[in-house]
């Protein structure tokens, strides 16, 4: 039915009279009413409104149209009736006319037809221009200006150089000599169009480069450039806009090849005090500098640099804080393409590390030379000489040297294979300063520590500290002020200077002597130890470095902005350029604190270098009261373990969630066909995430952070329960739940999850269960568990097999597993071992240290084999060396991580690597002199002679190159050279930069040389153990981690500690058999030494676990071992157990026992 208001059913007729007819069969009828009359009419009437509206505009527009045409054919008639009186001028009879009457007439034609585009208008204004000339020969004779009003020559120049814009170099002389002519009498003539004028004349440069560009027009070309300044810095904002363009627009260009070429003629004309100050306008209110790419900026930085070299004059500080601003502000730019890094280690075996592709150009050669003045002898000679110049103005002392040490961090960023070169010619310098009405000269280290150590920060600090304050208000220093700022800076620059003299200054001048005898000292050693601070000033720097190092690391969430996106580390950005200026941080990222957030970072790092450079110092040689380094006070310890358990955990998370990133990067490079670009961007997406990370790390885990950079604030044994506390969760969360290795290998073959079917999870276990030759355990190990990974993490199954092949008799319970780990440290780890093959060597006092030489020495062999460098067998070879030394740093791992001692003591230098590879700051291991001593006593003597020597020591004919021994293949070992520095062999050592040249030996010794085993064995140690766990302690509190306690054996603990079983096991009444009791009282009687004999010979290692003999794994255990007292006692070190016959007095028990320890007999395995 269909519905209608009248209540009829019956449907309208639909009658349609356009003669359309529908088309389609399958279109459902329309049960719409039609439209009513009024509908219809009232859109017909808007369609026609419509549709005459349309017809209105396009007759307007039409109208519009014929107007234009019929404007632009007027104005061309009357352009070319303009162009035929301009030619009739010259032509005659018009041409009659003298040449100042014929510029008056011709001037106002000239702007009325001139079209640069046009060949003819172009000839025409050559015309003009000739007439000019006539006026004035010459471009250096002024030209006459009452020719024409004031501003027909500003019209002329503007004309000019939009003829210009149209010219090719050769072309454009004569018109470029008169503009100038006119700007230099006029130069208010081309301020409204600085911009295009220079952006004509350094095209015009760029097309006359410098080999073929006569003197004549690199003179014009001069001019020219110089010719809008003659206003001077007088003339206020003009003058500025004038320099501001300058320098933004015509010395960013690449190709000037006359200024780089003579930059005289340029510098000669200029006010450097101005465009100094241009370009510290332009600096900090960012009006040019964000329009500008950063290879114009490196260009104008090099001909600022040349400019200024070019013309010697007395540059007051505005020279340097425009350098200074510069350099910031490009930071990274300079340091990634003068610095291109490299990839380190070709052949590691983990390819999941990140490797990032670099397409930085090389810089320029101009500009690398231009900046290479900065760090030479000369830049760093000027330097302090204007440190000498703001020191002797005490009410600038302030702003001045802070400036110049914000200029030196800067240098030190951008420069940083050249950092201790420049530390170096700072260090050796000394700075004069006013005291009162007496001159006086201090070293410069001394004159830094004296404006530090007086700043307003540093005795807020040095105050709360001394007052036990549980926290010092260090964010309130760091807040946006610009007194705060010039000090911090001030503070920056010393701890860079001071981490670099304690590098190069042995213990022995480390505190200076009451008594020094001056004619014994060589000139370095009298610097070093002038240099020294005192005992209290060491006190007052570790105070200040200890608590403001803490609330950087402990409240780095308040300080450092809340997005993860903040600037990064390392050189100076936009941040730092204008940190300088009064608070002015314009479009700079700050910190809650107010202080550029990269700034607080660098101080955090340079902190962290400093005051962990002096807890190594102390903890070799004391020089501080027991205690003073702790800062217990800042945490409730009763609750600290638990708290910093829950933050590794959420660590772990954090971690967890990375890995699952990484994942899902690696799945979506599996279907992009263009690798390279991919795994840049990975890179670039990595380099966030890791910013982020450490981020969320300081958020969710301040004490570990504390833990990880400041360990020496926290007692030594509640970091030892820390470390084991952390491994039983790594162990619990790894094994599900089941640390027990059979409980783990139970659940493994029983549980129906992500391994599959029974056949998959025996190979999984397989994997863990390898067969051993007593006779190569290592490599056995090597070849059957490298594979393996992280997964070594997990229990392991050893089955020894002898010289036959047949299995040794025992049940790995665990003691076959510490067997396994103790043979495979004693054979890999042995200095005897072949000598081609000799991972590790032992220096006079028994410590070991990678071979430095293995990589050489194998290299040597391949060539005496006819291996061809870089073909596979060379990097089989090679890599496979590589990856042994990954395999021992696991394993040493995995003895930690079990808990097992082993009797291996390494080189105090080589821990120190161990402990700086989980830290949070920027900087690796650093080496210093102090550390060869435990490398090589006599090179150490050696250098210390020549640190001493008090003659010139150019008579010892040394250059900066170093001598390395390897074998050749005769067998023989051969000595070659190598540089220390670039052209080293022709740079000989003198006594100025004599502690440089010890420096470079002791990097060489300590880090080159061994580069590559030792980041290939923390590498693998830290696939075990968590690197951030490492940094909890130092070098001595590693060893002892690593093979136990060297304090005295305390035999009531280790009695506590012990377990009996067979005839001695305690029976019901709960007494001890008697032969228990003589043994207990035996050891009780014996030396320290002696008792340290029986526990090797049980434990295979001399020392007691650090957390006492409860820590021991398995358990020190007795059994009988027999009733003839003539028997020795055995023991089976793998299980720690002792078999001890039944003895009846102790004297006898006492006798046998010495023999068995004393002889080394005795060892089985049950």
């Amino acid at each position: 039915m269909f519905p209608t208001f009248t209540g009829s059913s019956r449907r309208p007729r639909n009658v349609d009279l356009s003669g359309q007819r529908n088309t389609n069969p399958w279109a459902n009828a329309s049960w719409t009413p039609t439209q009513s009359g009024a509908s219809k009419t009232v859109a017909q009437a808007q369609v026609e409104r419509e549709r005459r509206h349309r017809e209105r505009e396009e007759l307007a527009a039409t109208k519009r149209l014929q107007k234009v045409w019929r404007g632009h054919r007027q104005r061309r008639e009357l352009r070319d009736l303009r162009r035929q009186e301009f030619d009739s001028l010259y032509q005659p009879p018009g041409f009659t006319q003298n040449a100042r009457q014929r510029i008056q007439h011709a001037f106002p034609l000239l702007l009325a037809v001139l079209v640069p585009v046009r060949p003819d208008d172009q000839r025409r204004l050559d015309l003009f221009i000739s007439d000019l000339l006539n006026l004035s020969p010459t471009p250096s004779i002024s030209i006459d200006l009452s020719i024409l009003s004031d501003i027909s020559w500003d019209r002329l120049v503007r004309l000019l150089v939009r003829a210009l814009e149209k010219r090719d170099g050769t072309s454009s002389q004569t018109l470029l000599a008169i503009a100038a002519g006119i700007v230099r009498q006029r130069p208010g003539s081309v301020q409204p169009i600085l911009k295009p004028y220079y952006t004509v004349l350094a095209r015009l440069a760029q097309q006359s480069p410098a080999i073929s560009t006569s003197t004549e027009q690199s003179q014009v070309l001069s001019e020219a450039a110089v010719a809008p300044l003659a206003s001077g810095p007088h003339n206020g904002t003009t003058g500025l806009a004038a320099y501001q363009s300058f320098a933004y627009v015509f010395l960013t260009s690449s190709s000037l090849g006359f200024l780089q070429q003579r930059p005289e003629e340029i510098a000669k004309s200029l006010d450097f005090e101005c465009l100094a100050r241009s370009i510290i306008h332009a600096s900090t209110t960012l009006k040019f500098v964000n329009a500008v790419m950063e290879d114009g900026l490196l260009w104008l930085l090099a001909h600022f640099v040349a400019l200024n070299r070019a013309v010697p004059a007395s540059q007051d500080s505005s020279y340097l804080e425009a350098l200074y601003l510069q350099m910031a502000r490009i930071a990274p730019e300079i340091r990634s393409r003068l610095n291109p890094q490299e990839k380190d280690d070709v052949y590691a075996s983990d390819h999941d590390e990140d490797v990032e592709i670099h397409d930085f150009t090389p810089l320029p050669e101009f500009v690398v030379q231009q900046l290479g003045f900065l760090v030479n002898d000369d830049g760093i000679a000027d330097l302090l000489d204007r440190f000498a110049s703001t020191a002797s103005e005490p009410d600038r002392i302030s702003q001045d040297t802070s400036l110049l040490a914000g200029y030196t961090l800067v240098l030190l960023r951008c420069f940083p294979a050249h950092s201790d070169d420049i530390k170096m010619r700072l260090f050796q310098g000394d700075v004069q300063i006013i005291d009162g009405t007496n001159y006086s000269t201090l070293p410069s280290v001394k004159f830094f520590w004296r404006v530090a150590s007086r700043t307003n920060v540093f005795t807020a600090i040095v105050q709360q500290a001394k007052a036990k304050e549980k926290y010092v208000s260090v964010q309130a220093l760091l807040q946006q002020d610009p007194a705060h700022d010039l000090e911090w800076r001030t503070i920056l620059l010393f701890l860079e200077l001071y981490n670099f003299l304690l590098r190069v200054t042995d213990d022995e001048d480390f505190l200076p002597r009451e008594i020094e005898s001056a004619a014994q000292q060589s000139q370095a050693t009298q610097k070093i130890r002038a240099s020294s601070l005192n005992l209290d000033e060491l006190k007052a720097l570790v105070d200040f470095l200890n608590h403001l190092t803490f609330q950087l690391y402990y409240n780095v969430h308040d300080i450092l902005p809340s997005s993860p996106l903040h600037e990064g580390r390392g050189a100076m950005t936009e941040s730092a350029v204008t940190s300088f200026h009064a608070g002015n941080l314009k479009n700079a990222p700050l910190s809650n604190s107010g202080l550029p957030s990269v700034d607080v970072l660098n101080l955090r790092d340079a902190a962290s270098s400093v005051i962990r450079a002096l807890y190594e110092r102390d903890s070799r040689r004391h020089f501080l009261p027991d205690g003073f380094w702790l800062m217990t006070t800042k945490f409730d310890m009763g609750v600290f373990m638990s708290a910093v358990v829950l933050e590794e955990l959420r660590n772990q998370d954090l971690s967890d969630d990375e890995g699952n990133e990484d994942l899902d990067d690696a799945s979506t490079s599996a279907h992009n066909n263009f690798s390279e670009d991919w795994l840049s961007r990975s890179t670039d997406r990595r380099r966030l995430r890791i910013t982020h990370s450490e981020e969320l790390r300081s958020t969710i885990g301040p004490k570990l952070e504390i833990l990880r950079n400041m360990p020496f604030t926290i007692p030594f044994d509640v970091r030892v329960q820390i470390f084991r506390q952390f491994v039983h969760l790594d162990q619990s969360k790894r094994r599900g739940g089941h640390i027990d290795p059979d409980r783990w290998r139970l659940a493994v073959i029983s549980e129906d999850g992500p391994n599959g079917p029974t056949a998959l999870r025996r190979q999984y276990l397989g994997r863990h269960t390898a067969t051993v030759s007593r006779g190569r355990v290592f490599d056995d190990a090597f070849d059957q568990f490298f594979s393996l990974g992280e997964g070594l993490k997990e229990p392991i199954q050893i089955t020894f097999v002898d010289q036959f092949d047949e299995p040794e008799a025992g049940i790995d319970g665990g003691g076959v597993t510490k067997e396994f780990l103790t043979s495979i440290t004693n054979d890999a780890f042995s200095p005897e071992r072949n000598e081609s093959r000799t991972y590790f060597i032992s220096n006079n006092q028994n410590l070991l240290y990678p071979n430095p030489s293995i990589f050489d020495d194998t290299a040597a062999k391949l060539h005496s084999q006819g291996a061809i460098e870089g073909s596979d067998e060379w990097r089989q070879v090679m890599s496979d060396l590589v990856k042994r030394y990954e395999f021992l740093g696991r394993i040493v791992g995995k003895c930690m991580y079990e808990g097992i001692l082993i009797d291996i003591s390494f080189a105090s230098f080589f821990l120190l690597k161990w402990a700086s590879s989980g830290q949070s700051t920027s900087t690796d291991y650093r080496a210093n002199i102090n550390d060869l001593r435990d490398l090589d006593l006599e090179l150490y003597q050696g250098l210390m002679s020549l640190k001493n020597y008090p003659g010139d020591v150019a008579d010892l004919s040394l250059d900066f190159t170093i001598a390395d021994s390897v074998w050749d293949s005769s067998g023989h070992r051969r000595t070659i050279s190598r540089p220390l520095r670039k052209d080293g062999a022709s740079i000989p050592v003198t006594n100025k930069d004599r502690p440089l040249y010890i420096s470079y030996v002791a990097n060489h010794r300590l880090v080159a040389q061994q580069y590559k085993q030792t980041k290939a064995f923390l590498r693998g140690l830290g696939t075990i153990i968590n690197p951030s766990w490492l940094s909890m302690f130092n070098q001595s509190e590693l060893q002892r981690l690593i093979g136990g306690d060297s304090s005295e054996i305390d035999v009531e603990d280790l009695k506590r500690n012990t377990s009996y079983s067979g005839l001695y096991a305690i029976g019901d009444d709960g007494q001890e058999h008697p032969t228990i009791c003589h043994f207990w009282d035996v050891m009780r009687n014996l030396k320290d030494s002696e008792r340290r004999d029986v526990l090797k010979y049980v434990t295979s290692t001399p020392r007691a676990p650090l957390l006492g003999f409860s820590q021991l794994k398995p358990q020190f255990s007795i059994r009988d071992g027999g009733t003839d007292e003539e028997r020795l006692p055995s023991a089976s070190t793998c299980v720690n157990l002792l078999k001890l016959p039944v003895y009846k007095t102790a004297a006898t028990l006492r006798a046998k026992l010495l023999y068995a320890v004393q002889s080394g007999a005795g060892f089985d395995l049950s």
